[in-house]
């Protein structure tokens, strides 16, 4: 709304833009949910006609758009990486193609044991055919009351009555996760998830790097350990 009234002031349309200056509520962010790897797995299991999708998804951080604009020439399996160059959003039904949240292209890593399966969904498709689906129509997110995703949902939660209600974003969350827990440091998962900043990755996934400061922590420790015993030493 102050974007639109701004250009609505250059126009000389209105003297002032009264949504300037206006104290919003503070956001609250939400609770993020995490998958473990078992979890993921599991949850795959379940969307037997898409587990490769849900495993990519949850093993790069791609947002849903990024991943239904992948390309086959977009995926270079000597290096394991996906390149993100497009974006797919959708409007009014149909599906507009548009730059990535960011306005970068970026390299995504992906782990070497989704290469069969992403290699076999690439079999008998030209390069510039869509890497996902039918190779020609972009795959549309799953509805959230019902379809495919839900029913693995139900699915999940009665194998593990722990497994949380998740949405398709959270495998965003959970690829970043499972990058912090396997010692990726903030400026990777940044480059990964397409964050502007890594302030913005720390901002966001501030709850997953709690390990890291127990580390400094006791590296502090250590550190004043070594340097009294010397001085203790030297002194004597």
């Amino acid at each position: 709304m102050a974007s639109i009234l701004d250009v609505a002031v250059r126009d000389r349309r209105v003297l002032s833009n009264a949504a300037r200056g206006v104290k919003l509520p503070r956001k609250v962010g939400k609770e993020h949910i995490y998958l473990s790897h078992q979890q993921v797995a599991l949850l795959a299991s379940h969307c037997p006609r898409n587990s490769t999708m849900v495993e990519f998804l949850a093993y790069t951080g791609l947002r849903w758009g990024e991943m239904t604009a992948l390309r086959v020439k977009d995926l270079d399996f000597t290096r394991r990486r996906a390149n993100v160059h497009l974006n797919a959003v959708g409007v009014g039904g149909a599906f507009v193609l548009g730059t990535p949240k960011s306005h970068e292209s970026r390299s995504v890593p992906f782990p070497g044991f989704l290469s069969a399966p992403l290699k076999e969904l690439c079999t008998g498709k030209a390069a510039n055919s869509l890497v996902f689906g039918t190779g020609i129509a972009f795959v549309r997110p799953p509805d959230s009351r019902r379809g495919w995703w839900m029913a693995a949902l139900k699915k999940c939660q009665i194998d593990d009555p722990n497994f949380p209600s998740i949405t398709r974003h959270d495998l965003r969350h959970t690829a970043a996760s499972l990058a912090i827990s396997a010692g990726a440091n903030v400026k990777a998962v940044q480059r990964m998830l397409g964050h502007s900043s890594a302030a913005m990755t720390l901002d966001t996934y501030a709850d997953l790097f709690d390990d890291d400061l127990d580390r400094v922590g006791n590296a502090l420790d250590e550190a004043r350990t070594r340097s009294t015993t010397t001085f203790g030493s030297t002194s004597v």
